[in-house]
């Protein structure tokens, strides 16, 4: 007949309990205040080359959203020097596409405050950037 198996499966995981492990709300936690400070580091770009009073307000909005989701760390903010003017637009549809996926993760947390942000967020870069490049990005 056949012989008993003598040793662990390759199959098995080895030390299952060796590492921790996160919830899915954890998970999406992170990944969420990863995208929101990336669309944040684009905002303060933004804030270098055109400085307003509603991007100004955007940054403060999603440093605090950031900081929630990490605990209470707050992001690491850089200060960014002035570039040309046409890296203006690609900057807006980096910020609309960060926004579009914090919106996504924010929305499948079913995180109200980070999805409303996010939503603002992606209008007004999409108002920046007016309905033709919006449309082909």
């Amino acid at each position: 007949m056949y012989e008993p198996i003598r040793t662990k499966s390759v199959h098995t995981m080895a030390g299952a309990s060796d590492f921790p492990h996160r919830s899915r709300e954890e998970e999406l936690d992170i990944q969420l205040a990863g995208h929101l400070a990336a669309l944040l580091a684009v905002t303060d770009e933004l804030r270098a080359l055109a400085p307003s009073d509603d991007l100004d307000t955007a940054a403060a909005r999603l440093a605090d959203q950031v900081a929630r989701l990490r605990g209470g760390q707050a992001p690491v903010r850089s200060v960014v020097s002035p570039v040309s003017e046409p890296h203006l637009a690609a900057l807006h549809e980096r910020a609309h596409t960060l926004a579009g996926r914090a919106l996504v993760v924010a929305a499948s947390r079913a995180d109200t405050a980070a999805a409303i942000l996010a939503a603002e967020r992606m209008d007004a870069h999409a108002e920046a950037l007016g309905p033709r490049e919006v449309a082909a990005g």
